[in-house]
């Protein structure tokens, strides 16, 4: 199939906003899917994990390719909860385009701001949706002055809504001037269309003098007929749709209901007209390990091969699923490739197309294209897959750094290797989980995102791979830093088989900026040390930023000079330079006035107005800071900042207090000093 007629989106939204039986009613429509799944109900094709379905949330960005009017369409249902923000971050770095779903009575909620930040970083063109027209309480229009305001989108209707809650009947298509109402007998797909019923054609006319206002700001042609009062042609006005939602510089807004079976045909076809195709993207920068330069790679078929590892899922059969996106050229079954960064060869055993947890084999996969392969050994997410003739690296993936964590045991001494065989495995699958052996007493430390992200964990070891465990309570994840500006020299002299082993250098350390992560200037020494000597120093600094300064916590936000170094041609080795590296820059560090930083979490609650004073009241108690109140309708969104240690238990305070009615989702902000 051609690039031009294929599609790579993701659907993206803050948890409930109807991602899931959105993707379900896409899938029924376009044929690959025979039923309607209903999240409520536990059997939507997208959440095929038992936790997905028992807990009716998405976990797992699940992928599957459907079609629509011989269109391509690479589909990815990404999660909505703030725990499995990985999942999200890693979809939208191989996805061209996203359809971004608000609720009618949310609005934009704390996690739709997340969601638009990340498809922001890796510049993804949008429609948008506005789902649950006929939930009690939904308002369309305000939800559209929402995006404004606290996305700085800007949102053009293409269609809008007939009525709303109860009265909700269908939408008006502004291009087309038409009335669609959808069949309820058919489940929605027999969509009858009318003529604008009278009453409604100053709002339509309204609407269609909004989009041709703002889409004429990216069109000269546009303004040309709008300003002689001549009629602007439909295609004329997709095409200018299209290249400014391309251009990141409006937002398609499509009405709906899709629990009811109503509004989704026309966001599939807003998915072919608006959003780009895998070629019409800005191409993918790489880095030529052997040039040292940074290069574009253009998204052709008949390139040399490139492809991104996105996403690793174990499967107990077929073995470690490896998800690709092909950036240029193709692979084929069988070929032998290259892990670039790496440097280690690997085998495609295996090309599969997905279907969420169903698969099928094919021959080859190529550019622009999303599958799977089986049989790499050595690739990991954010790896780059290649051939030593084209030996360029693609940008790789960021992800945040864990803040809590649990100890684990086996419950058994005979269950222990295989605990630690599942971790690796679960470790693999997601950059945001990490496993920790405690050197002296041997104990497991496992480390995650938040409670849900490590409950999620806990409950696949135990039920899905059946190793029995015992779980302690979470634990804040600490960082160490300084707060002083102090200089050290270290001398280094050991005798090792007989020779000996001299070093001495000087180490400068200062307190960064929160948040500015570590920094290392050998710049001094640069010239003065042969490279091997260098790297020594390098990497005796950098592997201790993980071992603490007292406490043994990571260490973060501190700048490092290496100020001089002695070095003796006869003595000096790169073993004695990498240990006066490392226990010179642990010294130092003691001096400077050491710190213990503890995670701060911005909360997000949305509470009903009768409950908002025992809801900040509580917060307060728990040593947060309200930093804004918001009033909508029917209910109070308030966002605090509160640290980390004092928010474990607050789901089960929040449901108390608010008779189950209030919500509330925590991310993770910065490290402040522990009060």
């Amino acid at each position: 199939m051609s690039l031009k007629k294929m599609r790579n989106i993701g659907i993206m939204a803050h948890i409930d906003a109807g991602k899931t039986t959105t993707t379900e009613r896409i899938l029924y429509y376009t044929g690959k899917s025979h039923r309607l799944g209903e999240v409520d109900n536990g059997d939507s094709t997208m959440d095929w994990m038992e936790q997905e379905q028992n807990r009716g949330i998405t976990i797992t960005a699940a992928a599957t390719t459907c079609y629509w009017k011989d269109f391509q369409i690479n589909l990815i249902d990404t999660p909505g909860h703030v725990d499995f923000t990985a999942e999200v971050e890693r979809s939208l770095r191989v996805l061209d385009g996203g359809i971004a779903i608000f609720c009618a009575v949310g609005g934009v909620e704390p996690q739709s701001e997340t969601v638009w930040r990340q498809a922001d970083k890796y510049h993804i063109p949008r429609i948008g949706y506005i789902n649950k027209m006929d939930r009690v309480g939904s308002d369309f229009f305000n939800v559209l002055e929402e995006i404004q305001e606290k996305l700085g989108g800007n949102p053009v209707p293409i269609n809008i809504p007939i009525g709303s809650e109860s009265n909700f009947e269908g939408v008006i298509d502004i291009i087309n001037k038409k009335e669609f109402k959808w069949d309820k007998d058919s489940s929605g797909t027999i969509i009858v269309e009318s003529e604008i019923e009278s009453s409604r054609i100053g709002l339509y006319e309204y609407w269609k003098e909004n989009l041709l206002d703002k889409i004429s700001s990216f069109s000269e042609e546009i303004t040309d007929l709008y300003l002689v009062g001549e009629e602007v042609p439909k295609g004329v006005i997709n095409s200018a749709i299209r290249k400014a939602t391309i251009d990141g510089h409006i937002l398609p807004i499509f009405a709906g209901a899709s629990l009811k079976n109503v509004g989704v045909q026309p966001l599939l076809d807003a998915v072919i007209d608006y959003l780009p195709s895998p070629d019409d993207v800005i191409p993918a920068k790489g880095h030529h390990i052997k040039t040292d330069k940074e290069i574009d790679v253009p998204c052709k078929k008949d390139g040399q091969p490139l492809g991104l590892v996105f996403k690793i899922q174990s499967d107990k059969d077929a073995g470690t699923y490896n998800f690709i996106r092909v950036y240029s050229g193709s692979f084929k079954n069988g070929s032998s490739i290259i892990n670039i960064g790496k440097g280690k060869k690997e085998r495609v055993n295996r090309i599969l197309k997905m279907h969420s947890n169903k698969s099928e084999n094919i021959d080859s996969l190529s550019a622009g294209d999303i599958g799977v392969f089986i049989g790499l050994k050595f690739s990991q997410t954010g790896d780059t897959l290649g051939l030593d003739s084209f030996p360029i690296l693609l940008e790789k993936m960021d992800f945040p750094e864990p803040v809590i964590s649990i100890a684990i045991e086996p419950k058994t001494i005979s269950d222990r290797d295989r605990l630690k065989e599942v971790l690796e495995i679960l470790s693999k699958e997601d950059p945001t989980f990490s496993v920790n052996e405690n050197e002296e007493t041997g104990q497991l430390v496992i480390s995650g995102m938040g409670e849900l992200h490590l409950d999620v964990l806990v409950t696949r070891i135990i039920n899905d791979f059946r190793v029995e465990a015992n779980i302690g309570n979470p634990q804040v994840s600490y960082r160490e830093s300084v707060t002083q500006e102090t200089t050290h020299t270290e001398k280094f002299q050991k005798v090792i088989a007989g020779n000996e082993n001299r070093a001495e250098l000087t180490i400068k350390v200062a307190p960064a900026k929160r948040s500015a992560g570590n920094s290392l200037d050998v710049d001094a020494i640069r010239k003065e040390v042969p490279k091997e000597i260098l790297e020594a120093v390098i990497r005796g600094i950098e592997g201790s930023f993980n071992a603490g300064i007292c406490v043994g916590y990571p260490i973060v936000d501190i700048d490092v000079v290496v100020l001089s170094a002695n070095y003796s041609e006869t003595f000096s080795t790169p073993f004695a330079f990498e240990a006066a590296s490392a226990m010179g820059f642990h010294e130092v560090c003691r001096k400077a006035a050491p710190i213990l930083l503890e995670p701060i979490m911005v909360v997000d609650i949305m509470t009903p107005k009768e409950y908002v004073g025992d809801v900040i009241n509580q917060v307060t108690m728990r040593g947060g800071i309200v930093e804004s109140l918001e009033s909508r309708s029917n209910i109070e969104h308030i966002k605090a900042h509160s640290p980390l240690v004092k928010m474990f238990g607050y789901s089960t305070s929040l449901r108390s207090s608010t008779q189950g009615r209030g919500t509330f989702s925590m991310e993770f902000s910065h490290f402040a000093k522990k009060g």
